[in-house]
């Protein structure tokens, strides 16, 4: 294993994280580890396809900032705005990609709302999150492709679909927090038809600091979104009815969203929309880290 050190006082290998990632040998079978020195690192980074087997470690969660401010209210050089997609501060694409103890941020919306503007984009297959941080406003946590991640002890934040995208993706003992907005929506998942799963949620905590803020557990972007939310802690910013069709009633017959054990203000079920489901004891059971992430190659994240 080889290891690099950024630090932004000059003390390290390199003072930017991008010229590290870069440093990766293309395609390696060894896993690369970059050591992340405190700081507050305003950079827009690409992780490619090509640099496999990266593990990103911050020295504190809190302290390592990863920081950009694209959103589609910007121009480009070309003259053309921003799409939603050429957003992102930090964006992955490789495979067998972890990142621990960092923030991903994107303050474009700090002072005022500039639209979609993404912190992390999360694309590749076998991806591990652990005690990261992730904040945005709309879009601030983006999951394309068909991959498998798993955020453990994360915390994320925003307001309109912040957690949104196709991948299949396991939060483990999350707090995902939503700011100050009305008609806020947590999740906005695009899950395959032919997928199992899409977002599980497993024993997390949905927060507000925000006391009128009204927000949807999620509405599916496509019509087979999927999001699951097991044992979870509920605040009372949840709105009673829970999920969003999107303003489509047909999809009302093909998303597959659901609940079990929940507790907090939010978690009432009486009013609950009425195409989710309650699922049962015997289907949580099967619902662990592993079963939902194993896949064909037998997948085995770390916990």
């Amino acid at each position: 294993m080889r290891t690099w050190v950024v630090d932004q006082q000059g003390s390290g290998d390199f003072v930017t994280i991008a010229e590290a990632i870069a440093a990766v040998p293309d395609q390696s079978a060894d896993i690369s580890l970059i050591e992340v020195r405190n700081g507050e690192y305003r950079e827009k980074i690409n992780v490619s396809e090509l640099k496999r087997n990266i593990r990103l470690v911050g020295e504190s969660r809190d302290q390592t900032i990863i920081i950009y401010d694209d959103s589609v209210s910007r121009r480009k050089p070309d003259g053309n705005m921003m799409t939603m997609y050429e957003t992102a501060t930090f964006t992955v694409l490789a495979n067998d990609f972890t990142a621990e103890r960092i923030t991903f941020a994107n303050d474009a919306s700090r002072i005022q709302s500039q639209g979609q503007a993404i912190a992390l984009e999360a694309a590749g297959d076998r991806l591990i999150f652990r005690d990261v941080a992730v904040l945005g406003h709309q879009d601030a946590l983006y999951t394309p492709g068909h991959g498998r991640q798993l955020y453990d002890r994360c915390y994320i934040e925003g307001t309109v679909d912040f957690i949104f995208g196709s991948a299949t993706a396991v939060f483990d003992h999350c707090v995902i927090h939503s700011l100050d907005r009305h008609n806020g929506y947590v999740t906005a998942a695009s899950t395959a038809e032919d997928q199992p799963y899409g977002y599980v949620f497993l024993n997390c905590r949905l927060t507000t600091d925000a006391p009128t803020a009204t927000v949807y557990l999620g509405r599916p972007w496509r019509p087979h979104g999927s999001a699951i939310f097991v044992q979870c802690w509920i605040d009372h910013h949840i709105r009673p009815v829970g999920w969003d069709n999107w303003r489509d009633p047909d999809r009302e017959k093909t998303a597959r969203y659901a609940e079990y054990g929940c507790s907090g203000p939010g978690s009432d079920k009486s009013e609950r929309a009425p195409w989710a489901k309650e699922l049962t004891a015997e289907q949580v059971a099967a619902m662990t880290v592993s079963n939902i992430l194993r896949g064909d190659d037998q997948w085995q994240p770390e916990l």
